[in-house]
């Protein structure tokens, strides 16, 4: 079916824009096509966190779309995708999705998504949080979506940086019923202790 290979990625202007960047790499060699939207406020994040230029980001998608067309093919429901990740997702998206507002495309497909009860994954990154990103959140859960900050696991003693992008991006594919082998499951704490040497 049209939509089953197919994901919406928005990269907002929020710290942690490598979240998005390896989500695409990841997609990419799962085979599942990607629809890329990067705000404008992200362009500068990706300059100022990472070594990759706009254009290498761009090229890691399947289709790019700009962040104002509202004429693009995921502003519309009709056009089926598995849904949309937003990664790193700013307070300043989470707010205009609760509230039903569309400014940009990220927003606009963000909307077609909820609408369609398709899945929305939010990677909201802000701390600490006051009132009104909570309630935000919240209304934004009742619509439909999923609040899913990078919050990182430790009980898969990461190495690197790498480890940690990786693990959240795996846990996120989780809710879209993808593995791609980015996640050291969990197997309970004596499988662990007996790797570690312990005794039970």
């Amino acid at each position: 079916m049209a939509g089953e290979r197919r994901i919406i990625v928005g990269i907002s202007g929020a710290s942690g824009a490598i979240y998005g960047i390896r989500l695409l790499q990841i997609l990419r060699s799962a085979e599942i096509e990607t629809h890329l939207v990067v705000s404008r406020a992200a362009r500068a994040t990706i300059a100022a966190e990472t070594d990759c230029s706009l254009a290498d980001v761009h090229a890691l998608a399947d289709h790019v779309y700009a962040p104002d067309d509202m004429g693009a093919a995921i502003s519309s429901g009709s056009f089926k995708t598995m849904g949309m990740v937003v990664a790193p997702c700013s307070v300043r998206s989470l707010s205009e999705i609760a509230q039903g507002v569309t400014t940009g495309l990220i927003s606009r497909a963000a909307d077609v998504v909820l609408k369609e009860r398709r899945r929305l994954v939010l990677m909201l990154r802000e701390t600490p949080l006051h009132l009104g990103h909570i309630r935000a959140m919240a209304q934004a859960t009742e619509m439909g979506a999923i609040i899913a900050p990078p919050v990182p696991a430790f009980y898969n003693r990461p190495e690197t940086i790498a480890d940690i992008v990786d693990h959240s991006l795996g846990r996120v594919l989780d809710l879209f019923g993808i593995d791609t082998g980015h996640v050291r499951r969990w197997e309970g704490m004596k499988s662990t202790l007996k790797d570690r040497g312990g005794d039970n």
